[in-house]
């Protein structure tokens, strides 16, 4: 039998259900019916997906015996800035390892890493040079005596996915009071932890829904697929929930047709969604993840690429924090 605990032995870090609600304007617009679930509301540090995951990474930290967390990200990483909130509540040394040149000016998600009192380091290479740096760092901190528990990119693997396999089963019981039936659900994919949590969650809860991840970054020639990184945190989560479903490479939805610029790069895509969001429903995407996500949400919907008058999602990651550091370019 699958491991009943799995789920509930976690470190509370955030302000759950969040709301799922009718997007009433934008519905009429497109004649679709769009609900949004408020994942931009766990609470941590101004909320998002990581939260969900942070409760089960955290805990595992906590449960080793580990005094330091280290992970890494882009300057205006949502995962970094959380796991910063997350390390104060535990009682944990954060170290955060960002890419590029320390900037003059913190801004956005950064300035809150440095408000929430992370050690913050800088490098300037690529993502695998910068895995390498990461390495390195944990190497130098377990040399002067701390016990270092590294968190992986986007908190991305079997452990930071159960905050998506639970998600799964909250939006369950929201679905049933809302009397949303199999819907469409759209939300942004880049490293494959959600995407994995959200899948597991399904099969385990026997939820029937359509998932509709867009991937919002390129693959560098040196990654993994998003598919095969998404196909490994299945494959262990098979073992550890005891699925009869076997997943296959080919069973992993992805839309690519969104991800043309490089990841960050604000396009009048971004823009365009950001905008309509905004003016519509009073509601604030990011410039990275739900911005490019969002826009592939609407574009498929304006098209009629599914029925219409279909029960839609979209899941909002959050991110908000980092809309201040491209303030020029809104």
């Amino acid at each position: 039998m699958p491991d009943k605990n799995i789920l509930s032995h976690k470190f509370n870090l955030g302000f759950f259900p969040t709301p799922l609600h009718f997007l009433k304007n934008l519905s009429e617009q497109l004649d679709y019916q769009i609900y949004i679930k408020r994942d931009d509301q766990t609470g941590l540090a101004t909320g998002g997906n990581k939260t969900r995951k942070l409760e089960y990474l955290i805990r595992n930290a906590l449960d080793g015996g580990y005094d330091t967390v280290i992970t890494a990200g882009a300057q205006q990483s949502n995962h970094c800035r959380q796991t910063a909130a997350a390390c104060v509540l535990a009682g944990l040394e954060c170290h955060l390892l960002l890419n590029n040149n320390k900037p003059k000016t913190f801004q956005g998600n950064l300035l809150l890493d440095n408000l929430l009192g992370a050690n913050l380091h800088f490098s300037t290479k690529n993502t695998k040079g910068r895995n390498d740096d990461l390495i390195e760092l944990k190497t130098s901190l377990e040399k002067i005596g701390k016990k270092v528990y590294l968190i992986p990119i986007g908190g991305s693997n079997f452990t930071g996915s159960l905050g998506y396999v639970s998600a799964m089963k909250e939006l369950s019981v929201q679905l049933s009071q809302e009397n949303i039936k199999k819907p469409y659900i759209f939300f942004a994919t880049s490293s494959g932890g959600t995407q994995s949590g959200m899948m597991l969650g399904e099969k385990l809860f026997n939820i029937e829904t359509i998932l509709m991840p867009v991937q919002i970054d390129k693959i560098k020639d040196y990654q993994l697929s998003l598919e095969n990184e998404v196909l490994k945190i299945l494959q262990e989560g098979e073992i550890k929930f005891q699925l009869s479903k076997t997943f296959k490479l080919n069973d992993i939805p992805v839309i690519k047709g969104y991800n043309f610029a490089e990841y960050g790069q604000l396009t009048d895509n971004e823009r365009y969604a950001i905008n309509l969001l905004a003016k519509t429903e009073g509601i604030f995407l990011d410039p990275v993840y739900t911005g490019r996500a969002f826009f592939g949400m609407t574009d498929i919907l304006r098209n009629k690429k599914i029925p219409t008058g279909s029960d839609v999602i979209f899941w909002h990651t959050g991110g908000t924090p980092a809309l201040f550091s491209y303030a020029e370019g809104l």
